[in-house]
C-alpha cells in the first residue's frame, strides 16, 4: 500500500512555529498580504496613540501661548510669564523657562522646554539641546499656530501612517534577506526540506509575531500603561522574538526526502541471525551456488 501524501497546511497564521513553517511552501503574495495586514495594523495602532496621547498636548499647549510673540533671529519672542508650563500629560510637556531655571520641570516622560536662545528635550535618558537656527521665523504665538496646526492634523496623520507602512515593509524585507542564510542552515543540518527561496518566505513570516508584540506596547504605551523605558524594552523584546520563531520554525517541516527519521545507534551490535536449518531450501531472493 502506498504511504498517503502528507497535507500541506496553509500559510494564513505567523503566530506558532508551523504557522511560520508554512510560509516556506507557499506563495509569496501570501506572504506579502499577511505582511501588509500587519504593516496596516501597526500604522493604525501608531497613529491611534500620537493622536491620542500627544496630539491633545499639542493642542492645548497651542491654546496656552499669548497672542503675539516667534522665534527670530535665533531668539524667542515671550509675551508671557517665565518660566511656564504650558501643557502636560505622562507621556509628553511643553513648558517655556527662558533661563532654563529648573523651575517648571514636568514627570513626563518627554518635556519639550523652550529657552530664549534655545529648546531643550528632556527625557528619561537625558537631555538634548538645539540652538535656533539664524534667519528662520517661527510663529509662537497662538493666533497663527490654532488654524495651522487644524489644517495640518490630517495631513502630519497620514504622513506617519505611511511611514510607518512603508517602513516596516522595507524593513522586513531586508531583515528577510539578512536571516534567510542562517534559516536556511538550521534547516541543513536538521535535514529539513527548505529551498533559499523558503527561508526568505520563513523569515519574513518569523519577524511577524514580534511585531504584533510591540504594535501591542505601542497600544500600551499610548493608553500611558507603559513609560518611555519599558517600551524600548519592548523594541528589543520583539527582535528576540523573531530571533526565537527564525530558530524553531524550520524544525517545524517535513524532513527532507529520503533522511530516515530514526538513525541506526553506530555502536551497536546486531544481533545474529540464526543458522538455517540443513535441508531447508535457500529464501527467496538468494542466490545458490554450486550446482
Amino acid at each position: 500500500m502506498d504511504t498517503p501524501a502528507e497535507k500541506t497546511q496553509v500559510a494564513w497564521q505567523p503566530l506558532t512555529p508551523q504557522g511560520v513553517a508554512a510560509f516556506a511552501r507557499g506563495p509569496l503574495r501570501r506572504l506579502f498580504l499577511v505582511q501588509l495586514i500587519f504593516a496596516l495594523l501597526a500604522a493604525a495602532t501608531a497613529v491611534w496613540s500620537l493622536h491620542h496621547a500627544w496630539f491633545p498636548v499639542f493642542e492645548q499647549a497651542i491654546s496656552q501661548l499669548p497672542p503675539q510673540g516667534q522665534i527670530r533671529f535665533s531668539k524667542l519672542d515671550w509675551r508671557g510669564d517665565s518660566p511656564a508650563r504650558l501643557a502636560e500629560n505622562p507621556l509628553l510637556a511643553f513648558s517655556v523657562d527662558l533661563t532654563h531655571s529648573r523651575q517648571a520641570r514636568s514627570p513626563a516622560h518627554v518635556q519639550v522646554e523652550f529657552g530664549q536662545y534655545d529648546v531643550r528635550i528632556f527625557s528619561l535618558f537625558g537631555f538634548l539641546q538645539g540652538r535656533y537656527p539664524p534667519g528662520w521665523r517661527m510663529a509662537f504665538n497662538r493666533v497663527e499656530l490654532e488654524p495651522w496646526w487644524g489644517a495640518w492634523v490630517p495631513e502630519l496623520l497620514a504622513c506617519a501612517a505611511g511611514s510607518v507602512l512603508a517602513g516596516l515593509i522595507v524593513i522586513w524585507a531586508i531583515l528577510a534577506t539578512l536571516h534567510s542564510l542562517p534559516a536556511w542552515l538550521i534547516g541543513f543540518f536538521a535535514n529539513r526540506d527548505l529551498s533559499l527561496g523558503g527561508s526568505w518566505r520563513l523569515s519574513g513570516a518569523a519577524l511577524l509575531p514580534g511585531a504584533l508584540f510591540l504594535t501591542a506596547a505601542i497600544f500600551l504605551y499610548g493608553l500611558g500603561l507603559l513609560d518611555l523605558v519599558r517600551l524600548l524594552v519592548a523594541a528589543g523584546a520583539h527582535l528576540v522574538i523573531g530571533w526565537v520563531y527564525l530558530v524553531v520554525s524550520p524544525l517545524a517541516l517535513p524532513r527532507y526526502p529520503g533522511v530516515s527519521g530514526a538513525k541506526r545507534n553506530p555502536f551497536a551490535r546486531e544481533a545474529p541471525r540464526p543458522a538455517q536449518p540443513a535441508g531447508e531450501p535457500p529464501h527467496a531472493g538468494t542466490n545458490e551456488t554450486g550446482s
